[in-house]
């Protein structure tokens, strides 16, 4: 084969990765593939660490993207545990933190996130905590299933998602539970005012306490082991461990160690719709880390979830491998919370919308929530709801005017609207 004197590497061990390398040897590639990821664990999908795996439900083998004898199998060289250092565009090499140095011919970056630090007095304490890797959820886990025993209490900071689905696991521990969010409440900056009251009723159904409009201020123990929080607002609360979850910012150091663009608006590096760097187009980028130009939307998105990565991983593959590609997927996450399951697909940040229409029964709640702007469906979230997303996504992709008293009537089909 004509490709077989070639090398593509692949800097992240995370599902974006484990794709990437999985879609090449799809595709027929037989040059090296080399996998880089600096955690010791082969590639995992992460959905299920502040869900089921975080509550006990799911095993650690089903985190799996593939079987670790698969990537022997289809001859895809590991370096796990191995932190890439340095990237040398011009003599296209990367470095590996053991020394290792690694040609290749095409290089892809999905480097991920990390999860951002909470920046006040008392994070050096034990019993503060970050949900982002295997390893951070095994510790979790451990410390949940103490709590619940001992009746202790848990403070979360940040009521975004994955705040929301550890409180919940939290729960199912019995653990006691306190939820400090600097918004109105919760998921603000997501769903909006119209959706986040949902998500608090849920909550203080199940015993979760919410202190919002506060921002954490200090971190407070005795002989270095967490006691207490407190507020901007002069509250204090009882901490016998500490959750920060207020969000993650892309891992993208290695890039701009390079000189590669960064996008000034999302952190993420800089791609076109094919996911080639706009800088050097031998290097692409997917996952977390990519900031891409978004050719139904018209701008560029860095989007941190769990379909961005398992779609990204693949359209990067293709583009390396010269293939016509554009990664223009709709945004598209889940979350299941108790008895809540939902999947949410657009693009709908604040202020972009003018009015939500639900269908259905919000107070059940089964229902299926779409935010609109100028009669045109942004995004849509179905709750309780299942096997609507193409529907909800044709509707987003349409672009097109809908009447929302037909939208709000479960008896039209969505199908009707388009």
């Amino acid at each position: 084969m004509v490709d077989a004197h070639r090398t593509f590497v692949i800097i992240g061990g995370g599902l974006a990765g484990a794709k990437a390398a999985e879609t090449l040897r799809a595709e027929g590639f037989t040059g090296r593939v080399i996998l880089v990821g600096d955690e010791r664990d082969h590639p995992y999908e992460r959905p299920a660490l502040s869900k089921g795996y975080l509550s006990g439900e799911a095993e650690r083998e089903s985190l799996l993207v593939q079987e670790p004898a698969w990537y022997a199998r289809e001859q895809i060289e590991l370096h796990l545990g191995q932190p890439a250092v340095r990237i040398d565009r011009e003599a296209h090499e990367v470095t590996l933190g053991d020394g290792t140095v690694l040609p290749y011919d095409a290089l892809l970056l999905a480097t991920g996130a990390e999860p951002r630090r909470l920046d006040v007095p008392g994070t050096q304490l034990a019993g503060v905590h970050h949900l982002r890797r295997l390893s951070h959820a095994d510790q979790l886990r451990g410390v949940l299933a103490r709590l619940g025993r001992e009746n202790g209490q848990l403070v979360i900071v940040g009521g975004g998602w994955i705040g929301l689905e550890a409180a919940a696991a939290a729960r199912t521990y019995g653990a006691e539970v306190t939820v400090i969010e600097s918004e109105p409440g919760p998921l603000h900056s997501v769903l909006g005012p119209e959706m986040g009251g949902l998500f608090t009723d849920l909550h203080s159904a199940h015993g979760v306490r919410f202190h919002f409009g506060a921002r954490l201020t200090e971190i407070t123990g005795h002989d270095g082991q967490v006691l207490a929080v407190q507020t901007d607002d002069g509250e204090e609360h009882p901490a016998h461990g500490v959750l920060a979850a207020i969000g993650a910012a892309p891992r993208t150091s290695l890039a701009a160690s390079a000189g590669l663009e960064l996008d000034e608006r999302t952190g993420g590096i800089a791609v076109d719709e094919s996911l080639r760097s706009v800088t050097d187009p031998a290097v692409y980028a997917a996952g977390d880390a990519a900031a891409a130009h978004h050719p139904l939307l018209g701008t560029r998105l860095r989007v941190e979830h769990w379909a961005n990565a398992l779609n990204g991983g693949p359209t990067a593959a293709r583009a390396m491998l010269g293939r016509e590609v554009r990664h223009d997927r709709l945004p598209y996450f889940f979350s299941d919370q108790y008895d809540l399951g939902l999947e949410y697909s657009g693009w709908a940040p604040a202020g972009s919308y003018d009015q939500v229409v639900c269908r259905g029964d919000v107070g059940k709640p089964e229902f299926i929530a779409f935010w609109l702007r100028e009669g045109r469906v942004l995004a849509g979230m179905n709750v309780n709801v299942w096997d609507r997303t193409e529907e909800i996504q044709q509707l987003v992709r349409s672009a097109e005017p809908v009447d929302p008293e037909r939208l709000a009537d479960h008896s039209v089909p969505l199908t009707a609207l388009l």
